[in-house]
């Protein structure tokens, strides 16, 4: 075996992920098998690196003082630093760029450090160019839900001087911040011609990365993409059951059972028709967070509208005749139209994401492993023109198809049960679960800045999950009172309302902070925030619900969960599935979340936790 170029306990400069800042590291130790040095931060950050991400100081510094004295000779150089205020000779400039050399490499400053160069060494580096965006994982979303950094250069000064490493392709530029003991740090805006380099300086290869793959790899997803059709099979055949007793389980009906042409063209009509909303010049156009590209995508954020309409249409239909119950009586037709539709959509997806460039593809989704990224999705933000089919899909069909469901629950309810108005039970379910879809429509914007859309690549987990898994699964409840009526009592009827109100204003108080202080964490209205800064250069946020918890989001999202599920009473468990699956699915996805920052945020996620003690539940968990 040869021997190692760098062993256990080297001090080194570490290329930072996706970026080509260095920074000073401990070496501590080496993988043989996936070829990888393990370094850490003077955070604690641990990272994998490459050896070719890897230099020694003294090459480091070799190499800063040549790319210095090069550029100081540049013509172009000196036209460029000549602009700035604060840089009115060569020499100082000179200057500056040695004392960020000292501070990058954790020197000393030489004895002609004056005033200034005092001051560079209590300078902060950070990474303008990072290869993750998350911002931080207190934040993360449920299923809606990055803070995105706009700052380019910092302004360090006793004379508003701006310090900079002026590098090429491998050296790129540094950040430079002061200190802050409050961790309250500004962002700057940047300069046109700043942002212009910034969006030049992302290598590419950094697109073509991937996280550490989830669910298991390859046999995990082949296990998932198997197991969520069957699971909402029996969920569809188990409802309708007279005892729908888990030990009473379904049989399997007839394959020809399965298939309606009908059912399959009325599914293809209500995504055409929410396409061609979506498609209408009305509502908003917002701006997406900042890609890894450099770019900005925009989205016409017309939902509430789209949901208008749609409601108009379908009330227009009823009213000229239209039967609304064959969505309960053919409920397992539709599901199958649904799951077909998925899938092509999905093989879709995948196909075409074989043309995609570097910089347009999930860093989750390109493991190389061709089950795992088809089931994760290898493209970030698939387009046809301007129309995003991630978006649509997320947040139209399926979303407002789930009311659409509900409505024909309850007139399948008044019809099956001979009533003249829905029961008590269904009137709530149908009540609450419009509440949720409405808000999330009204407040569409905020999805923009969720994990779906910033990190995730779209393939079948998505395309399934919101074309099959929402509007099939989550009106579980409203299908399982269609045969299964639970009278409420008055008492018991109030208690359910106010405990759905309480959990709304948690969902929504949380989200709305977290999606401010994510678009712009220098919003003046936000300065009264208290967050912890970390490595990254972005903080987490400790204030608020999220001072409370780490995930109040979920907290409110299951408090909603038990809501909806009350209503149904306690005579089968079956209705109580959703809070059930809900409760485990936020468990696991906390787990990630702590892995996944402890890695990112080294040191300052372990005060963050200690700050914030509990994860969703106060007292509890």
């Amino acid at each position: 075996m040869p021997s190692l170029k760098y062993q256990a306990g080297d001090k080194v400069m570490g290329r930072w992920p996706g970026s080509s800042l260095y920074y000073e590291v401990k070496v501590l130790g080496y993988d043989a098998k996936s070829r990888l040095y393990t370094v850490i931060y003077k955070d604690g950050t641990e990272l994998e690196l490459k050896e070719q991400d890897i230099m020694s100081v003294t090459s480091f510094q070799q190499r800063t003082r040549s790319r210095s004295r090069s550029n100081s000779r540049s013509p172009g150089r000196r036209r460029s630093r000549s602009r700035s205020p604060a840089r009115t000779t060569r020499r100082s400039s000179s200057r500056t760029t040695a004392a960020a050399a000292a501070v990058a490499t954790d020197s000393t400053p030489s004895s002609r450090g004056d005033k200034k160069l005092k001051q560079a060494a209590e300078i902060k580096i950070s990474p303008i160019q990072q290869q993750e965006k998350k911002p931080a994982e207190n934040n993360s979303n449920n299923k809606h839900e990055k803070k995105e950094e706009n700052n380019m250069a910092s302004k360090v000064n006793e004379a508003d001087a701006k310090v900079e490493v002026d590098s090429e392709k491998n050296l790129g530029r540094y950040n430079l911040r002061r200190r802050k003991e409050d961790g309250d740090s500004k962002a700057a805006e940047a300069k046109p011609e700043e942002r212009e380099e910034r969006s030049s300086a992302a290598p590419p290869a950094a697109a073509a990365a991937s996280t550490p793959l989830d669910f298991g790899g390859n046999i995990g997803a082949l296990v998932l993409m198997l197991f969520l059709p069957a699971w909402v099979l029996f969920l569809v055949l188990q409802v309708n059951q007279k005892d729908p007793s888990l030990t009473n389980l379904p049989t399997l009906p007839p394959l020809e059972t399965f298939w309606d042409p009908q059912a399959l063209g009325f599914v293809i009509i209500w995504i055409f028709f929410q396409a061609l909303l979506y498609t209408l010049p009305v509502g908003k156009l917002s701006e997406g967070v900042l890609l890894r590209s450099g770019r900005r995508l925009t989205y016409r954020t017309n939902g509430f509208f789209t949901f208008v309409v749609s409601a108009a249409v379908v009330a227009a239909a009823v009213y000229q005749g239209a039967d609304l119950t064959y969505i309960h009586s053919h409920f397992l037709q539709l599901t199958s139209a649904s799951f077909l539709v998925s899938m092509l959509l999905s093989v879709y997806l995948y196909v075409r994401s074989r043309s995609a460039g570097l910089d347009e593809r999930a860093l989750g989704g390109n493991s190389g492993k061709v089950i795992y990224d088809f089931f994760k999705g290898r493209e970030l933000n698939p387009r046809i023109k301007e129309f995003d089919l991630k978006f649509f899909c997320e947040m139209r069909p399926g979303l407002i198809g789930w009311c659409l469901i509900n409505v024909a629950m309850a007139l399948a309810e008044m019809k099956q049960q001979k009533l003249d108005a829905p029961s008590y039970s269904m009137i709530l379910v149908n009540v609450f679960q419009l509440i949720y879809v409405v808000d999330g429509l009204w407040n569409e914007e905020a999805i923009l800045t969720t994990m779906d859309l910033m990190d995730d690549g779209f393939g079948y987990m998505l395309a399934f999950g919101d074309l099959v898994w929402v509007p099939f699964t989550y009106t579980l409840q409203a299908n399982y009172l269609v045969s299964h009526p639970n009278p409420l009592s008055l008492p018991v009827l109030t208690a359910i309302v106010v405990l759905k109100l309480v959990g709304f204003y948690i969902f929504r108080k949380s989200n709305s902070e977290k999606n401010a202080f994510r678009r712009n964490p220098a919003d003046p209205r936000l300065s009264h925030l208290k967050t912890i800064p970390t490595a990254t250069g972005k903080s987490l946020l400790v204030s608020g619900w999220w001072g409370v918890v780490r995930h109040p989001n979920y907290l409110g999202d299951l408090i909603m969960a038990l809501a909806w599920s009350l209503p149904c009473g306690f005579s089968h468990l079956l209705p109580w599935y959703y809070i059930i699956y809900f409760l485990i699915l936020l468990v696991h996805r906390d787990s990630r979340d702590m892995n996944a920052c402890r890695r990112k945020y080294g040191s300052a996620w372990d005060k963050y936790c200690r700050t914030v003690r509990y994860r969703i539940i106060p007292g509890v968990y």
